[in-house]
């Protein structure tokens, strides 16, 4: 709180009470008071302003200068009126009051937002499981009766279930710590779950499936990791070459943590695009020209990643490859509890 301001704040108080010492002073001398009495009437009138002045300054300076800084130094600001001591001035108790009053009503709005959001994603977790029903019948009826159903028919309700899994797990990824257990899983189950989701896929597009576990374990969530690398691998395919194609998944272990890798030889991501690629809605120039993109599948990734604890990076040279490493850290916690 800068003196300077605060005096500009009560100018004309200020101006008031100076008018006031004139008058009284103006009024002295009509009376023939003399002049030695007026001068120091007059002195005493300006010093008592100021004194005046001083104290409201230095009390409420005190109060907000601490209210200021304890704001500063909040990440959650609302919490500001758990740090302030019992006001003390009629002026302070109306702000903490109304400091209150504002809090109270934004967590009342909160709450009811909060309820809100919770009744829409749990309709759209219903509405999912019982748009899979029809799905996986439309995939069985077309495994049974391939004669009928032309390939890229089947192609396109694998797309579809895909599409609503990332709708799925886009609605999950706010609260993924009430849905997820953190085990020692089994990497090579994993990938086999994963490769025969995608053998349909992997098979019409000739693409040459390898794996390479060196290290067999991982702790992570089974469930939301193979999410996570079956869309890796889906972009995998979408984003694939022509001809000879390849996606290898391998996976290592050092000391601190067990990374998974996994490889594709197709059309790469541009250099520019490679900073912005786990950001929210970004296609890049691929998801725009070449296949048609909704740039939420890596952000929903990343976002996963970051909940579980796993580091995720990738690495890309257009038209060469793209490389996306997975980190998970090792923990004994996890293997004595098994």
């Amino acid at each position: 709180m800068k003196f300077l301001k605060y005096v500009k704040d009560n100018l004309i108080g200020i101006v008031i009470y100076l008018v006031t010492a004139s008058l009284i002073a103006l009024m002295l001398a009509a009376f023939k008071t003399p002049s030695i009495a007026l001068i120091i009437t007059f002195i005493f009138f300006i010093l008592s302003g100021v004194l005046i002045l001083a104290i409201s300054y230095i009390r409420k300076n005190k109060f907000y200068k601490l209210f200021m800084d304890n704001l500063e130094k909040l990440d959650k600001k609302f919490l500001i009126l758990e740090t302030l001591p019992e006001p003390t001035t009629y002026e302070e108790k109306i702000m903490v009051n109304s400091l209150y009053e504002i809090n109270k009503s934004m967590i009342e709005n909160i709450k009811i937002s909060q309820k809100n959001i919770n009744d829409f994603k749990e309709f759209v977790e219903i509405w999912i499981h019982e748009a899979k029903i029809p799905i996986s019948s439309m995939v069985l009826k077309c495994h049974n009766n391939p004669e009928k159903y032309d390939k890229s028919f089947l192609s396109q309700i694998r797309r579809l279930d895909n599409n609503i899994d990332e709708i799925l797990y886009y609605v999950r990824s706010e609260d993924t710590e009430k849905d997820f257990i953190i085990t020692e899983i089994d990497l090579k189950e994993v990938v086999r779950n994963i490769s025969l989701k995608n053998k349909d896929d992997l098979l019409e597009n000739n693409i040459e499936f390898e794996v390479d576990l060196k290290a067999t374990s991982a702790n992570s969530d089974k469930k939301w990791l193979e999410f996570i690398i079956n869309q890796i691998i889906n972009n995998s395919i979408k984003y694939k070459k022509e001809s000879e194609s390849i996606i290898k998944i391998e996976s290592s272990e050092n000391k601190d943590k067990v990374i998974l890798e996994i490889y594709d030889n197709g059309i790469g991501i541009p250099e520019k695009d490679l900073k912005r690629v786990f950001d929210k809605s970004f296609t890049g120039t691929n998801g725009r020209d070449k296949v048609k993109s909704t740039g939420m599948g890596l952000y929903i990734i990343k976002k996963l990643c970051d909940k579980l604890g796993h580091n995720i990076s990738i690495e890309s040279k257009e038209n060469q490859y793209t490389k996306v490493i997975l980190e998970f850290g090792k923990n004994n916690i996890y293997k004595g509890a098994m």
